[in-house]
């Protein structure tokens, strides 16, 4: 928790407080809704905090150090606030989480409790139970470069420097046909080998489904059809004619980022490193033992 501003520690300890809890969901997709276990709306930040969707939330336990702080938030899911095909979408996975206690008749006094993220999200007889972790949860995460023969970067990131909105690159337009939400079928996809999509990512622009993305498992021509499957299907209804945007797809191997992106010196594997066969090799007389590259 923050510290204390100079006036809400003079309001709470005037004997008769009258505080409440807000908080605030921003989702990875833009959208923010706020939530306040008060009985009227409350506004600050850009934020209009509302009671009813009859959000509420557990004790927060809070450490010293690098221990992370969790709780829970609990609620009911409604169409008007949170419904349980976004939550099914995954449209609330890793969304960020800000709680504050708050004077509700001065709502400038107020300070903040918790901050972080939602991880998992149980949901039973129509209510949901998430589970918000704290910002230390991110300092556990694996962190550094591995020695590895593939290339660790994200097509597209900082790291790739790849600008998937090069001509070539993506492909944008409407659902011709899908099957089960998992399985997507287009007449032709003039410009683009066969396989051009596979590793790569399919992103829903516009429909029910909007803002939701899946890994490319396979891109092929099937009786002169463009075929494109996901790993899993999307969470959320697709329709033919919601627009999707189709991005190459990179196996992070150095002939890839040669051929396919020109981006070799970008690429953050290291292709000449040693197998797993190097613990069996012995020295040799004849050849060139001069300690140099093996892959020259």
């Amino acid at each position: 928790m923050s510290a204390l501003p100079q006036a809400l520690q003079a309001h709470l300890e005037s004997g008769a407080t009258t505080l409440c809890r807000c908080w605030a969901v921003a989702r990875t997709d833009g959208v923010v809704l706020g939530f306040t276990d008060h009985d009227v709306a409350l506004s600050f930040e850009g934020v209009t905090f509302r009671p009813e969707a009859g959000l509420s939330a557990q004790a927060i336990e809070q450490t010293t150090g690098l221990a992370v702080d969790n709780t829970e938030a609990l609620g009911v899911l409604s169409g008007e606030a949170i419904s349980e095909a976004d939550v099914l979408a995954g449209r609330y996975d890793g969304a960020q989480v800000t709680a504050w206690l708050v004077n509700w008749r001065e709502v400038e006094q107020r300070v903040v409790l918790f901050a972080g993220t939602i991880g998992e999200i149980r949901r039973a007889g129509g209510a949901f139970q998430a589970e918000l972790r704290g910002l230390a949860e991110a300092l556990g995460q694996p962190r550094g470069r591995v020695y590895q023969r593939p290339c660790s970067a994200v097509l597209g990131d900082a790291a790739c420097g790849v600008d998937l909105d090069r001509p070539g690159y993506a492909f944008t337009g409407p659902v011709e046909e899908v099957r089960d939400g998992r399985v997507f079928e287009f007449a032709e996809l003039a410009g683009f080998a066969e396989r051009w999509f596979e590793k790569g990512r399919l992103v829903m622009r516009s429909g029910a489904a909007a803002g939701l993305a899946g890994v490319v498992k396979n891109d092929r021509l099937r009786d002169g059809r463009r075929v494109i499957e996901l790993w899993e299907a999307l969470r959320a209804p697709v329709a033919a004619g919601d627009e999707l945007r189709l991005e190459a797809g990179c196996d992070r191997r150095l002939e890839t980022c040669r051929l396919k992106f020109g981006n070799v010196v970008n690429y953050r594997g290291f292709p000449a490193i040693p197998g797993e066969d190097w613990q069996m090799s012995v020295p040799r007389r004849d050849g060139a033992n001069d300690g140099g590259s093996l892959s020259a």
